[in-house]
């Protein structure tokens, strides 16, 4: 399927978040979306998919206009989108999830289902997918195969994937990468990858489109380096991350930031036994390990959102074991979740209603303050979206920009899961720009991410999981993303102490 779009505008109140694009997308080839946070390369893919409408413009395929409005319409006209949350249903299985995405829904017949399913499973080498597994025992790589598999059973010729590489397994983003492969180099579909992680692009596509500020900048064909997608995506080089140094500037403390002591911490899969951790303030850990390795468990119990099954936690000296969550933030600590709508922030809600939520203490809200504050954190953290705008509408950037907002300035402990998910290598370099400086303050800092380079370059120490065993990197500086990769896959006997 060839697609031209001609003239698209879209805009969200004062942002024009597509300013007359211009775009022709021919089938049998992979085409990257690139652009920095917040340049409407998200938008101009839900236009085309249907979860948006756009304000002018047209959409062309094969030749034809066509005209609709949403996604199920997209769909009958041959484009799907996987989101970058999946848009699944936990309470159903796997077989559920696929028969309710289909024409004719739940009427379908289970037995004709389950085969269509393990066809085209099979076909793309999703060998994981278990029709009778629910969906919420799923990782999020294996929830994208399912998506990916009800779009093409549904008949789709355009495949639109938003950062589909983030959160999954090396072993998944090979599959993944396989299966688009051969889509559109074997059956003639067309494969529009929305990604910041160039490593990606450079791996699969063919041609890149770049977008920069609600504009088309360029497209050029592939292969490209690094360092010419970023000139194209900002309009200059980036200089390179300088490393600091540990606890350059802080005295240290014979009370840690936080100490685990032979802590056993049940995951969703599986259990972290007998885990002992002294974090000093001012130190940066990193946690790194396929997903499910027991990393959540430990990001999570460090903040009370999960109780520890055995062994105590301290923070700053003061024994928390068993404490609420309520009661870690009044300790000190600040928790960043890698889903951002799902546990950071509210659906619905404004950037000024955010803000109020954070600072506001009295029975009756100061809104006038709550607005004066909320104009002074978006000015501050450099924010795309006004106070009234509601937090769905901002780009995902900007979502992690307004998470910062709402974190306390000089918390005792920060704990992150995955903080720079979904951003380009800028806002990413922003982000960590803003942890730096608390944790020269004196701020001690846990994350997680799936971004080998991003662990080495930022962490003083790294404890790698692997099945709920802890091994322990104790100078970052001396490691390489290949040992790294080597004890994530299991080749160590060591254990955290």
């Amino acid at each position: 399927m060839n697609i031209e779009l001609r003239h698209i505008h879209k805009r969200f109140g004062p942002v024009h978040a597509n300013n007359d694009i211009n775009l022709t997308f021919q089938g049998g080839r992979i085409i990257g979306i690139l652009g920095e946070n917040g340049a409407g390369k998200s938008t101009l893919m839900k236009i085309l998919s249907g979860f948006q409408s756009l304000d002018s413009g047209e959409i062309w395929m094969d030749g034809q206009r066509v005209d609709y409005t949403g996604p199920e319409a997209a769909i009958e006209h041959g484009v799907g989108m996987l989101q970058q949350d999946p848009l699944d249903v936990a309470a159903f299985t796997v077989l559920e999830n696929f028969i309710y995405g289909q024409r004719g829904g739940l009427s379908l017949g289970r037995k004709a289902a389950r085969d269509r399913l393990k066809e085209i499973s099979w076909r793309f080498g999703f060998f994981d997918l278990d029709p009778d597994t629910p969906i919420a025992q799923l990782s999020i790589g294996q929830r994208q195969q399912l998506e990916i598999v009800r779009l093409l059973s549904q008949g789709v010729k355009t495949l639109i994937l938003d950062e589909p590489t983030t959160g999954i397994s090396a072993e998944q983003k090979v599959v993944l990468f396989n299966a688009l492969r051969e889509l559109a180099h074997n059956e003639g579909m067309t494969v529009l990858l929305v990604s910041h992680k160039l490593e990606d692009v450079i791996a699969l596509c063919d041609e890149v489109a770049v977008l920069r500020a609600g504009r088309l900048v360029g497209t050029r064909a592939m292969p490209a380096t690094t360092r010419e997608l970023v000139a194209m995506m900002f309009g200059q080089e980036l200089p390179p991350v300088k490393r600091e140094p540990v606890g350059e500037g802080l005295r240290p403390s014979p009370t840690p930031a936080i100490e685990l002591d032979r802590a056993q911490l049940r995951g969703k899969r599986v259990t972290v036994s007998e885990l002992s951790l002294r974090v000093q303030p001012g130190e940066i850990i990193g946690l790194a390990g396929l997903e499910g390795s027991g990393q959540e468990a430990l990001l999570r119990a460090c903040v009370g959102l999960i109780k520890p099954q055995a062994g105590r936690i301290q923070l700053c000296g003061e024994d928390v074991t068993g404490k609420s969550y309520r009661h870690f933030l009044r300790c000190g600590c600040a928790f960043g979740a890698a889903g951002r709508l799902e546990e950071g922030l509210v659906g619905g809600l404004t950037l000024t209603e955010h803000i109020a939520l954070v600072n506001e203490y009295q029975p009756v809200v100061d809104w006038n303050r709550a607005r004066r504050l909320t104009q002074e954190q978006l000015k501050q953290y450099n924010v795309r979206g006004r106070p009234d705008s509601r937090i769905e509408t901002l780009s995902g950037g900007n979502q992690q920009r307004m998470l910062m907002a709402l974190m306390p300035p000089k918390p005792v402990l920060m704990v992150l899961e995955q903080p720079t998910r979904g951003l380009d290598v800028d806002s990413a370099r922003w982000i960590w720009q803003q942890l730096l400086e608390r944790r020269a303050t004196g701020t001690a800092i846990i994350f997680s991410s799936p971004e080998l380079d991003e662990i080495v370059t930022y962490s003083d120490r790294i404890l790698v999981f692997y099945a709920g065993r802890v091994t322990e990197i104790p100078d970052a500086s001396r490691t390489n993303i290949d040992e790294l990769g080597r004890l994530i896959g299991g080749h160590s006997d060591g254990a955290a102490q």
